[in-house]
């Protein structure tokens, strides 16, 4: 219990960290983005490493997994296992239209001191005042609200599971998300808490960074209507990546709201 517990607390750092900071990179990469057929199925991997998209560090919790379908229905992951280092999953595409798969993390972080020692403590609102000793010092709280993403399309895309929820970091498709190609730009919109986020840095990585000297990185900016536009170099897998700070806590003891969001996009060849 123990061991997991700072597993989680790694993980959450490392979550709200911007990405030129973050080591270990939490993504979702599914077996394919675009199916069709009578029966389709994709499989996803969940993981958290230092390499795209290779599991070497940390797998997903699995109870932190939302697949959102076309029609705007939560459904549920299938022949679910965690390894060590991975979890994988299954879908059953059983609609036509564009599906999200989520992991979506979120709580409350706090620092302090309790007779001269310095403590962490992460869990929820609920748990805050009961947990942290009432004589504590230094007492510092910070709130956290991460998303992973990535989608695929059955058939003929769709926009109803894309709907933003209105909370923290989200991104919505100008662009499809499953109609990427080399060469060709795409543009998605940013918003935070459901308005355009202005000047937001983003980052986005190819996959199989593990064969390049440098991550490569393509850095752009949100507009003042949160739209950005990536033109991607080649095909493949890639990791965008985007992070915030402010002061909007849904909780009192809060001072600080820390917010990140990332998708596995796929881009096709031309």
């Amino acid at each position: 219990m123990i061991k997991q517990t700072l597993k989680w607390s790694a993980l959450a750092l490392a979550l709200s960290l911007p990405v030129m900071a973050q080591a270990h990179k939490l993504w979702l990469v599914p077996s394919a983005t675009n199916v069709s057929g009578a029966d389709p199925w994709v499989t996803e991997d969940a993981a958290v490493s230092n390499d795209l998209f290779y599991p070497a560090h940390m797998p997903v919790a699995l109870d932190r997994v939302v697949i959102t379908a076309p029609d705007g229905q939560a459904v549920k992951a299938e022949n679910a296992s965690t390894g060590q280092y991975r979890s994988v999953f299954d879908v059953h595409l059983t609609q036509q239209g564009t599906y999200k798969i989520a992991v979506v993390n979120g709580g409350l972080f706090a620092n302090y001191e309790v007779n001269g020692e310095k403590k962490r403590w992460r869990g929820d609102a609920a748990n805050l005042a009961k947990d942290v000793p009432a004589g504590a010092k230094n007492l510092e709280v910070s709130e956290s609200i991460n998303r992973v993403e990535t989608f695929v399309t059955n058939g003929k895309p769709s926009d109803v599971a894309l709907k933003p929820t209105g909370k923290g970091l989200e991104l919505v498709p100008v662009t499809q998300f499953t109609d990427l190609a080399a060469g060709e730009p795409a543009t998605f919109q940013l918003l935070l808490d459901g308005k355009p986020a202005a000047d937001v840095k983003i980052a986005a990585i190819a996959g199989e960074t593990r064969y390049r000297n440098a991550q490569e990185e393509l850095d752009v900016t949100t507009g003042k209507d949160g739209k950005f536009s990536l033109n991607w170099p080649h095909a493949g897998m890639y990791w965008i990546n985007a992070t915030a700070q402010d002061d909007k806590t849904s909780v009192k003891a809060a001072k600080q709201r820390r917010l990140s969001y990332s998708a596995t996009l796929e881009v096709l060849p031309q």
